[in-house]
């Protein structure tokens, strides 16, 4: 579904994904299955979104983002692709920017080019991600820093006597900075 009001130059774009009224797809743009990519938001050329993407109004992805399954972009998130912006100078490649699978990044996040935000970390509303996110990392702040873990439904995970654990029963255990579930 392609609302009449969207301006869509882009031929690839997948099964069962809704574009909705003053959204702006540039040609090169390929946008998997299943997606929703609301109102007043702006996709440009080199840009890849994998399947089951929810892109929020208010959010321009510039060339050099790469965006996998999953993936929630909160309203009005910005994004950056040049370390050294100038009016009228262009690098020759953009910063690539990737979001990894079920990332979630909060209304109104900032996010540096060149970074990649691990697979289910969440963004805080707000926060400024100036650097690399580790999966299921909570972040939050200007600059953001990670403040928890959450399970891959975004949950926080708790301490409870030593161990790290969800309220579905899940343990998990952090080794060298990583996250790991106890199966």
């Amino acid at each position: 579904m392609i609302h009449p009001l969207a301006y869509v130059k882009s031929t690839k774009i997948g099964n069962n994904t809704k574009i909705w009224q003053f959204a702006v797809i540039l040609e090169n743009a390929v946008i998997g299955d299943d997606c929703n990519i609301n109102c007043h938001t702006f996709v440009e050329n080199d840009i890849l979104i994998g399947n089951r993407v929810t892109v929020k109004s208010g959010v321009y992805l510039w060339d050099g983002i790469r965006v996998e399954d999953d993936v929630f972009i909160g309203p009005n998130s910005t994004f950056a692709n040049d370390a050294f912006p100038r009016s009228k100078q262009y690098p020759d490649t953009f910063q690539e920017t990737i979001l990894k699978k079920g990332c979630s990044i909060g209304a109104n996040a900032t996010i540096l080019g060149g970074i990649t935000i691990g697979e289910y970390a969440l963004i805080g509303a707000g926060a400024v991600v100036t650097k690399n996110v580790l999966p299921y990392a909570l972040m939050a702040g200007n600059p953001a820093k990670q403040i928890a873990w959450v399970n891959a439904n975004g949950e926080k995970l708790k301490l409870v006597d030593g161990v790290l654990c969800d309220s579905i029963g899940n343990i998990y255990k952090e080794i060298d900075g990583q996250l790991i579930v106890n199966k």
